[in-house]
């Protein structure tokens, strides 16, 4: 198969030295990209900025750093895969406008007006084909189940994973990982706390095992 997996953050500039991030790491996507190349599947990596380093040869990395950036790549890549795994945790806003030079501090308010990024999964979903595969993240505070099923739904997934913030040494900057995996058909299953590459090994199974390419 030939499969795109996002990963890590987005960084959405204010001016040339700051910007609006999030705390993702890139692990999960990491080893998700890990885990389908030793599986012999063609990986189209994208990464946001992220301090990590891969090397396989079935593994294709493309860099960016903003939220449009990231929307641009996925809409060249995915109509030329079978089956995509947007595990970025990509910013939901972007400062409507960019400073072109440093914003110096003189102990005001300084107020930023922001919109809203491009929606890469609600995009995704609206070009995917019967015979691509869709597979998507929830990272939920509350009411877990119910807001990742609305979001498979409004996003046209095959497939969630749903980590909560809840669970210790899951989610943000931790090897590790605990997660439900949600199907369309709206079987669930639990699994416990693993290394985000056994997480991977997981998910994975269930891409290879549900879709349709």
């Amino acid at each position: 198969m030939k499969i795109l997996i996002t990963a890590g953050p987005t960084y959405e500039r204010i001016d040339p030295v700051r910007f609006i991030g999030n705390f993702s790491t890139g692990k999960m996507g990491f080893a998700l990209a890990e885990v389908c190349a030793e599986k012999k599947n063609e990986v189209i990596l994208i990464a946001g900025p992220v301090q990590l380093n891969i090397e396989h040869k079935n593994i294709t990395r493309i860099d960016v750093q903003s939220a449009e950036q990231m929307y641009e790549a996925v809409m060249e890549y995915f109509p030329k895969c079978d089956a995509a795994i947007l595990c970025a945790a990509v910013a939901d806003f972007t400062p409507k406008t960019v400073a072109n030079q440093k914003i110096k501090s003189r102990g005001e308010e300084l107020i930023i007006k922001l919109k809203p990024t491009k929606d890469i999964a609600e995009a995704a979903g609206k070009i995917k084909t019967e015979k691509q595969f869709l597979a998507g993240f929830a990272l939920e505070t509350n009411h877990e189940e119910s807001n990742a099923m609305g979001k498979m739904q409004r996003k046209n997934f095959d497939m969630i994973v749903l980590n909560s913030l809840n669970d210790k040494e899951a989610g943000f900057g931790y090897d590790t990982n605990k997660i439900t995996v949600i199907l369309k058909s709206g079987e669930k299953y639990y699994f416990p706390l693993k290394t985000k590459k056994e997480v991977a090994e997981d998910i994975v199974s269930f891409v290879r095992r549900t879709s349709r390419g």
